[in-house]
């Protein structure tokens, strides 16, 4: 099966200070991952790399089966959707909730095309597919922090990408916020045309079921990789966060608590 992504040994070094070391990650197509780790670990810097914003210093990068240094990075992009909490600040919070999610057709914050109506009348679909039916001509301005986070991702899923990263959308939230938002991306997650998914959190009980790998960041190098069950144990988490925690699974989820 064809890597989504696929990072062989690795590095990146910034003012000759290494930011990521040796880092080797395949991600297959049609596989969900986590992407776990403490401030500073890397996973930023990461994903800069997989979007094409910031060249490996040594090692192989190809995603989407295109490799780096043979490819143009800016056409790769178009099938790449990114949320993260810093988008919203580039929002125009007077725009309708339907052209925020159509300018994700045309990678931008604005349009810079004329939108056909059919392009609306997907948006209005990929917002009802999200639960958001109620958003449908309310102004970006007027919703919630939650709501705002899955007009983004709908905004994401505007251009079918390949692949979708989601880079700790549930910050800011409430839990009761949080998880109608982590019930969502389970829900699109599991639809046979969904994009593979990477998200980025600091929390291991917002791994959902459908992520089923986990990648561990620490100090810029991979700690451990691999299927969810396997990662998330007491032995490794304590490892890992350097405390002794305990990992509870309920409603297959893993929860964490200091012993």
């Amino acid at each position: 099966m064809k890597n989504v992504i696929d990072i062989n040994k690795v590095s990146w070094v910034r003012n000759q200070k290494p930011i990521l070391t040796d880092i080797t990650w395949q991600v297959e197509k049609g596989q969900h991952w986590a992407i776990l780790g403490l401030n500073g670990s890397g996973k930023t810097t990461l994903l800069n790399m997989v979007n094409g914003y910031i060249w490996p210093t040594k090692g192989t990068v190809s995603v989407l089966q295109q490799r780096f240094g043979k490819t143009d990075i800016r056409e790769m992009r178009k099938a790449i959707g990114w949320v993260s909490s810093s988008l919203q600040e580039r929002i125009n919070g007077n725009l309708k909730t339907q052209r925020i999610v159509v300018s994700g057709k045309f990678a931008s914050t604005g349009l810079f095309d004329d939108p056909t109506e059919e392009d609306y009348e997907k948006a209005k679909a990929i917002l009802k597919q999200l639960g958001c039916a109620k958003l449908i001509d309310r102004t970006y301005d007027t919703c919630s922090t939650g709501e705002k986070q899955k007009i983004l991702i709908a905004r994401g899923l505007m251009a079918e990408p390949k692949l979708l990263i989601l880079d700790e959308p549930t910050n800011g939230l409430d839990f009761i916020s949080r998880e109608d938002l982590l019930v969502s991306i389970e829900g699109f997650a599991k639809q046979e045309d969904a994009p593979s998914i990477i998200f980025v959190t600091h929390h291991i009980e917002e791994i959902m079921p459908t992520f089923t790998h986990t990648l561990l960041l620490q100090e810029g190098k991979v700690f451990e990789q691999g299927e969810r069950e396997n990662i998330l144990t007491p032995e490794k988490m304590t490892t890992f966060f350097g405390k002794p925690v305990e990992v509870d699974w309920r409603s297959n989820r893993a929860w964490l608590t200091l012993k």
